[in-house]
Formats: structure tokens, C-alpha cells, sequence
């Protein structure tokens, strides 16, 4: 019996990864790094600063990786302003879950000043009783860490949550937590997850995803 839910943010509630991977290529192209659109989609994800040096080693201090990650951030900012939106369905089925009263959060690594500027455009902070992102955790995803703490912000065990994710990275941080999982596939395509065994449904938006689904499926 599943009893709250726990909603990734970027890819999972705003279809924006891909303007995250243009801000990363053209800050790493200021810097001297020249990547494919299709190599950061692959390497470039996760806690940003965390991320700089998993790829470039000590090529930048540790305060240079801070500035890029604050730099790369503005620039998403104001690509994605002019398009941001929730991914089609999705307002209607937080109001759906709303109503029935499901215990809901926001497990992101996105950093605080994103989390504040999808949730300043959009009109759905009432809908969740928690809204962790990268500065709420010492460790990053696949570290389950941040499920963790927001199924203890819920008031539930972590297995009893159901975890709506798009990423492999998101994927591996659900089933680290023991939870069952959902894909929005705005990125990746199913057979990428086919090592997983948690993960119960690929949907391509909220279209068709109901209360009724879950509890017919969740036993919500």
C-alpha cells in the first residue's frame, strides 16, 4: 500500500532538460570545453559543483566550479522563462491529488534558486508538504538521501512512497530508497531503464495518469 508521493523536479514536472544541457554548453564553451549536446545529456547531470569535478578532475578550484554553477543557472533561467510550463496533465492530476489529500513532495537536485524560479512561475507550491533540493542533502543523487528525508518530512517510510522520476540517475536513487517508480520520458527512452526491476510504468506525460490509476494499481 502505497501511501505518499514524491515528484522529481526537472524532467519530471518541467520538460527543460534540454535547455539545462544548452546553459552547460555554452558556459563550458566559455571555458575552454566543447561538448555535444548529446555528451552532456549523457555526463553533465546531478549536483552541479559535484558534477564539474567528477568530470574535470581539479581543472577548476573549488570556487570556479561555485561560479560556473551560478553562471550556467542564470543562463538557464533566462532561456527557460520564456517557455516554462508544467509537463501537459500534470496540474490537473496534483489538483486530483490534492483534493483526495495524498501526501505530496518535491525531491530535486535541482539548487534552491531553480527550485525558487519554477515554483515563483508556476502555481503549485500549496500542492506539497515538502520541497527538498540540492542544499537540504550532504549527498547528491543516487544517494537515496533526499527520498529519505522526504518521506520523514511526509510522516511515511520511504518504501511507502511511489517516486515519479525521467532521469537513469533518478531511477537508481528510487531504487536505492526501495521505492516503486514511474519514468516521464522527456529524456530518456524506456529501454535505457531495462536494468531496472522497480520501475513500473513509462508514461510521455500526465495525460492519462488519474487517482484512480493509482489506487487500482498502488492500492493508494
Amino acid at each position: 500500500m502505497m501511501k505518499a508521493i514524491i515528484f522529481d523536479m526537472d524532467g519530471t514536472m518541467v520538460d527543460n532538460m534540454m535547455v539545462h544541457n544548452q546553459a552547460w554548453q555554452i558556459e563550458l564553451r566559455k571555458h575552454g570545453i566543447d561538448m555535444s549536446l548529446s555528451e552532456i545529456k549523457e555526463k553533465i547531470h546531478g549536483v552541479n559543483v559535484e558534477l564539474l569535478e567528477k568530470n574535470f578532475g581539479d581543472r577548476f578550484t573549488a570556487q570556479e566550479r561555485i561560479e560556473i554553477s551560478k553562471q550556467k543557472e542564470l543562463r538557464y533561467q533566462a532561456l527557460f522563462a520564456k517557455e516554462i510550463k508544467l509537463i501537459k496533465g500534470l496540474g490537473r492530476f496534483l489538483n486530483e491529488l490534492h483534493t483526495a489529500k495524498i501526501p505530496m513532495a518535491i525531491g530535486t537536485a535541482a539548487p534552491p534558486e531553480n527550485v525558487e524560479f519554477v515554483l515563483n512561475h508556476l502555481p503549485i507550491k500549496p500542492y506539497f508538504q515538502s520541497i527538498l533540493h540540492s542544499d537540504d542533502v550532504v549527498n547528491g543523487k543516487p544517494d537515496p538521501e533526499i527520498f529519505i528525508k522526504s518521506a520523514e518530512r511526509l510522516g511515511v517510510d520511504v518504501s511507502d512512497c511511489l517516486v515519479f522520476e525521467d532521469s537513469i540517475t533518478g531511477a537508481e536513487t528510487a531504487e536505492r530508497a526501495g521505492c516503486d517508480t514511474i519514468i516521464v520520458t522527456t529524456v530518456h527512452e524506456a529501454e535505457e531503464f531495462s536494468n531496472f526491476n522497480h520501475i513500473k510504468r513509462f508514461i510521455k506525460d500526465y495525460s492519462d495518469m488519474t487517482l484512480s490509476y493509482l489506487q487500482e494499481h498502488f492500492a493508494f
